[in-house]
């Protein structure tokens, strides 16, 4: 009975460093896009960015340290009920000399950015604000930091411009103060989403994610003024004519951080319960 009682301990135990494992990924995913769009800023540096990427690391610290303790209470009281897997622990050491490394350059990347301000007689006021989380329209952390990234950069984002168009015009389009997002929600039966899906094509900056069997979610990301009816049509392209019967869209047009946050945005599932296969509907923020 005892060494069933010791073995149950034991699985415990490995079933936390596994769940831990787990989070640490995310928590790297999301350290690794923080560092990167920090590393990228060069002098326009988004609102609360630092004290999330130092929030985040000390997170990253903090998971390493559990499991590293107990690999350690398990190696020296439980060995013989214990089988250490060295795959993890090699990704886990992995984790830890990325983050360590990710870490050493944004404090390398700050300093030179506060020595370089001082120098121009420039107040230092990094990271006082908070930075706000998005909307939780993605389900994934990465997802959501990609689409606040995407708009709080709008206007910084590249507009490749096709062939035999000329400076002037890039210049007017990327100048004329009306890029925007769109938010989109399909819904329908699974097999007819999954075939949606493997045919939908997106472009550099869009999102996509699949919610629920039923539902795929993203994120339009325009570059250029664009109408309601050309966004509604991009929706409609996705959904394909001969299954468009089956599926319908809504559209959350979005111009600032701010619109995220709106109630309406939580209402989605319930709009599109109240909508008729093959409607799509826009509805302004």
């Amino acid at each position: 009975m005892e060494k069933e009682r010791v073995q149950r301990y034991v699985t415990n135990l490995e079933q936390v460093i596994r769940n831990t494992c787990v989070d640490l990924r995310e928590t790297m995913t999301l350290f690794q896009g923080y560092s990167q769009w920090f590393t990228a800023a060069e002098r326009t540096i988004p609102p609360g960015i630092i004290i999330h990427i130092q929030k985040t690391y000390k997170g990253i610290h903090g998971q390493l340290t559990k499991i590293k303790e107990i690999n350690q209470l398990l190696e020296s009281r439980y060995r013989p009920y214990y089988r250490r897997d060295s795959l993890r622990d090699r990704e886990i050491t992995e984790y830890g000399f990325q983050a360590r490394k990710l870490y050493a350059k944004f404090e390398s990347v700050l300093q030179a950015m506060e020595a370089k301000r001082a120098l121009e007689g420039k107040e230092v006021n990094l990271g006082v604000v908070d930075m706000p989380i998005p909307s939780h329209w993605f389900r994934t952390r990465e997802n959501e930091i990609t689409l606040l990234r995407n708009l709080q950069g709008l206007y910084a984002l590249d507009y490749k411009t096709g062939p035999g168009v000329g400076i002037e015009q890039r210049r007017r389009v990327t100048g004329n103060k009306l890029r925007s997002l769109s938010l989109f929600a399909l819904s329908g039966e699974g097999g007819v989403l999954d075939d949606l899906q493997s045919r939908m094509r997106l472009r550099e900056y869009d999102i996509r994610e699949r919610c629920t069997k039923e539902e795929l979610r993203g994120a339009l990301t325009h570059l250029r003024e664009i109408s309601l009816a050309e966004t509604e049509g991009v929706i409609r392209r996705f959904m394909g004519s001969g299954r468009v019967l089956k599926t319908k869209g809504l559209l959350f047009s979005i111009q600032s951080q701010e619109d995220l946050g709106r109630e309406i945005l939580g209402s989605a599932d319930n709009i599109l319960k109240g909508m008729m296969n093959g409607e799509v509907k826009t509805i302004p923020i």
